[in-house]
């Protein structure tokens, strides 16, 4: 008995302490308001940042059971009992930060601000713009990341660089587009896949639906067709560090090679964070032989026409309904 015995403790203090545990990097997971001890132990086991729930078990029964927080947390694994009880007895200690299609890369370093301390935040826009961080869809010699990050959830855990984080923007965009038929280095209609990415961002914000993106797709393809200026005026918005709202006369005077109402052709990057929704229309645009659209109902439906007559049309329909 006495050697069974002696086996047990020897057995426990290793998993206490975790002698000999694999430690192969961070796991995060989420930890919902209101999960058992229970739960997340057997979730942590699962992951290799524990060993043994019956070990846990037990030094639960003889330290007391440790709180669980909601949020998100990050452990090492191969972790110490002490060293989970710890993490989870304090306030989260992983930042999610959420992006959205439709952003721009200086929306999301807003975002980041009210998140992360400043030194964090400065490393963050410096990676976005000094080229330390490069995406195979860039012109050569371009350090702009615009539009060549992906939407969704990121987590920045204790472990995060600001590289790392926008590493994982990039890395994540890359999947997306070569997933929608645009990998680095493709031809889609005569032109390289920046131009398609651009035109997908044009699309993003000018669609505003996904119910209207492939057509707005189209309009843009017919424009630069017919040569005509693409008068799209997200482009001035973006021009003019703006998210929505009215564009003025005096708007369309903007002198900026964001004005496609004075230049012609695409802006000269993307102007906003891309869905695989626009890009899948951007890639392949419907069949089609509309020039016009606007919004003609609260919902947000766009009518898409083919002569200016029909546009007009389509303006006072919209007039008329107090748009």
């Amino acid at each position: 008995m006495i050697v069974v015995l002696a086996g047990l403790v020897g057995w426990y203090e290793v998993e206490v302490h975790a002698v000999g545990a694999k430690k192969s990097g961070e796991v995060t997971i989420d930890i919902q308001r209101g999960a058992s001890v229970s739960s997340v132990v057997d979730r942590l086991v699962a992951k290799e940042v524990l060993s043994s729930s019956t070990a846990f078990s037990l030094y639960s029964t003889i330290h007391g059971s440790p709180s669980v927080n909601p949020g998100w947390f990050s452990f090492p694994t191969g972790s110490t009992f002490t060293a989970v009880r710890a993490i989870l007895a304090a306030p989260s200690n992983t930042d999610a930060l959420d992006v959205p299609q439709g952003f721009t890369i200086r929306e999301v370093i807003a975002r980041l601000r009210t998140q992360m301390p400043a030194p964090f935040v400065a490393a963050v826009q410096r990676a976005f713009h000094n080229g330390s961080v490069q995406s195979g869809y860039q012109p050569a010699g371009s350090t702009n990341l615009e539009g060549l990050i992906a939407p969704g959830r990121y987590l920045i855990s204790p472990a995060t660089t600001p590289s790392d984080l926008v590493t994982s923007m990039v890395e994540r965009f890359t999947a997306m587009a070569t997933s929608q038929g645009l990998a680095p280095g493709a031809k889609i209609r005569g032109r390289d896949a920046y131009s398609i990415i651009t035109q997908a961002s044009v699309v993003e914000k000018e669609g505003y639906q996904v119910r209207n993106m492939a057509k707005v797709s189209r309009v843009i393809d017919n424009r630069l067709s017919a040569q005509m200026p693409l008068q799209m005026d997200a482009t001035i918005l973006y021009a003019l560090k703006l998210d929505g709202g009215a564009v003025t006369r005096a708007m369309l005077q903007t002198p900026s090679p964001y004005n496609s109402y004075l230049n012609h052709g695409l802006p000269p990057t993307p102007i906003c964070v891309v869905s695989a929704d626009a890009l899948a229309v951007a890639v392949n645009p419907p069949v089609g032989p509309w020039l016009y659209f606007t919004v003609v109902d609260k919902t947000g439906t766009e009518a898409f026409s083919t002569t200016f007559a029909e546009q007009l049309a389509n303006e006072k329909l919209a007039a008329d309904r107090g748009l």
